[in-house]
C-alpha cells in the first residue's frame, strides 16, 4: 500500500491549538440522546455522559465531541429546547474537569452558541453550515474552530437511495462552496475543518470510494475529518461473512472500525471520529509511526 503524504496543520482557536498531521487526532463520540444509532440512551443522564467524557479525556482522546439529536439514518428533528436541555449541563460540567476542546454537535445556531457560553469551542455541523443561516455567524462571533461535513439530503432521507454521477468531484465541489460561504461569513479560513461525511447520503460503495480518495480533499489546504465509527457499511461488509456478528458494539464490528480508521488515516485523514478510545489511540500510534516512517 501506498502511504500518502499527509499535509500538517494548526488550528489556534479560544485557548486551544491542535496540531494536525504526524499525529493523528481523536475526537471521542458523546451522544446524549435517546435514538443514536450505536449508543442511543446509554449516556442520556446528564451524570453518565459526564463521567463517560471524562474517562475518554483520560484514554487520550483530543477532542470530545458531544451531540443532542440523533442524526441516524431516518431520525426524526427535536426542537431547539429538547436539545438545550440535553447538553448544556454536560458541557457546563465538563468543560470544569477536562482541558482538551470540547466540539457541539448540532445544526442549530442557539443551540451552538449556547454550547459555546457553556464551554464548547468547536462547532461541528453536519450541514457545513446550509440547515441553519445563523450558524456561520456564531462562529465567526465567538472565533470557534468549525467542522464543514457534506450531507446530500437531511437525516430522515439521505439514505434513499444516494445516487451521484461524480462522487469525489461531488463532495469536493460542496466542501468548496462551504468553505467559501464561511470565509465570506468572516469565519477565519484557519480554524476550518472539513468531513467529506462517511454515511450521510452515501451508499456502501460510495463509503468506501471516500475513504479510498481522503487525498483528494486535500486541494481544499485544510484538515481532514473521517468519521466511520461503527457505520452501516461495516456491518454491510461483515455481514456477509457472519450476520451473529453486526451489532453495532461488537467485537466485529469495532474490528472494522479500526481497519477504516487505518485505511482513512493512510489516505489522508487528520482527525477520526470515534466511539472507542481506547482502541483507536493504540491504532493511531502504529499507523502515525508507519505513515511518518
Amino acid at each position: 500500500m501506498i502511504v500518502k503524504k499527509i499535509k500538517s496543520h494548526n488550528i489556534f482557536f479560544k485557548g486551544h491549538h491542535l496540531k494536525l498531521g504526524e499525529k493523528t487526532c481523536v475526537m471521542g463520540v458523546l451522544n446524549v440522546t435517546p435514538d443514536s444509532f450505536s449508543d442511543g440512551g446509554r449516556y442520556i443522564n446528564p451524570s453518565s455522559a459526564i463521567a463517560r467524557g471524562i474517562k475518554m479525556a483520560d484514554e487520550g482522546a483530543d477532542i470530545i465531541d458531544i451531540g443532542g439529536e440523533s442524526t441516524r439514518p431516518f431520525s426524526e428533528s427535536v426542537s431547539e429546547k429538547d436539545e438545550i436541555a440535553r447538553v448544556i449541563p454536560v458541557i457546563k460540567e465538563l468543560a470544569k474537569h477536562i482541558s482538551i476542546p470540547i466540539s457541539i454537535d448540532t445544526t442549530k445556531a442557539r443551540v451552538a452558541e449556547e454550547a459555546v457560553f457553556a464551554g464548547a469551542s468547536v462547532i461541528n455541523d453536519i450541514s457545513a453550515f446550509t440547515f441553519d443561516s445563523k450558524m456561520a455567524d456564531i462562529a465567526a462571533k465567538h472565533g470557534t474552530a468549525v467542522i464543514l461535513m457534506h450531507i446530500k439530503g437531511k437525516p430522515k432521507t439521505m439514505q434513499v437511495l444516494p445516487s451521484y454521477e461524480n462522487l469525489v468531484k461531488e463532495v469536493c465541489l460542496f466542501l468548496e462552496d462551504a468553505v467559501k460561504k464561511a470565509v465570506e461569513k468572516n469565519i477565519d479560513r484557519s480554524k476550518i475543518i472539513i468531513d467529506p461525511g462517511i454515511g450521510f447520503g452515501k451508499s456502501f460503495d460510495h463509503n468506501l470510494q471516500i475513504i479510498n480518495n481522503i487525498d483528494k480533499f486535500n486541494f481544499l489546504n485544510l484538515p481532514i475529518l473521517v468519521g466511520p465509527s461503527r457505520k452501516a457499511f461495516i456491518k454491510n461488509i461483515l455481514q456477509k461473512q457472519d450476520k451473529d456478528k453486526t451489532k453495532s458494539c461488537s467485537f466485529a464490528v469495532e474490528t472494522g472500525t479500526q481497519a477504516a480508521v487505518s485505511a482513512s488515516i493512510l489516505n489522508g485523514a487528520h482527525i477520526v471520529r470515534v466511539h472507542n478510545i481506547a482502541d483507536t489511540i493504540t491504532t493511531t500510534k502504529i499507523i502515525d509511526a508507519v505513515k511518518c516512517a
